[in-house]
């Protein structure tokens, strides 16, 4: 803010400039004060300004939130991208059947391709054996469409078994 010490100093300029304005008349005195009062008003709204635009540098809680700098994420963003298909897959059915049983069942195709050499979708029967009948049932390409696409998805618990047992091929 704009310094006591700063306004009193424009004030008493303000009071010299009257004091000499009413000491040699080269004007009359109701112009002179008038003079003087537009004077101390052009200074004080100067000291507001001024104090306006230095208390804006000072900013909040609120404006260093939002002018502090991105930080980069601690997990890696495919990461976060797979936590929240899992979430949305377990709480959506629809969302299950389009987005997250297909990306599990890619993994699977990987890891029964690289790890034992079954083509899942040209073996299936084959791939049943290794994956077990719990995760097949879930991964089958001919699994029909949920009854309700907007119920709730694949229970978390069969999730987390698909995921477990795909580790583990």
């Amino acid at each position: 803010m704009v310094s006591r010490r700063h306004f009193v100093r424009a004030a008493v300029l303000a009071l010299g400039v009257l004091a000499g304005l009413l000491a040699i008349r080269p004007l009359p005195t109701a112009r002179a004060v008038a003079i003087w009062i537009l004077l101390v008003a052009a200074l004080a709204l100067h000291a507001l300004v001024r104090g306006r635009r230095d208390a804006s540098r000072e900013t909040g809680p609120f404006e260093a939130a939002l002018h502090r700098p991105n930080r980069p994420a601690t997990e890696p963003a495919q990461l976060l991208r797979m936590e929240r298909e899992l979430g949305l897959g377990i709480s959506n059915a629809g969302h299950a059947r389009h987005h997250l049983l297909p990306r599990l069942r890619a993994v699977a195709a990987a890891r029964l391709g690289s790890r034992h050499g079954i083509e899942l979708d040209r073996r299936p029967d084959a791939a049943r054996a290794v994956l077990g009948d719990d995760v097949w049932e879930l991964l089958r390409p001919d699994r029909p469409e949920p009854e309700d696409r907007h119920g709730p998805g694949v229970a978390r618990s069969r999730v987390v078994a698909v995921i477990e047992r795909l580790e583990a091929l």
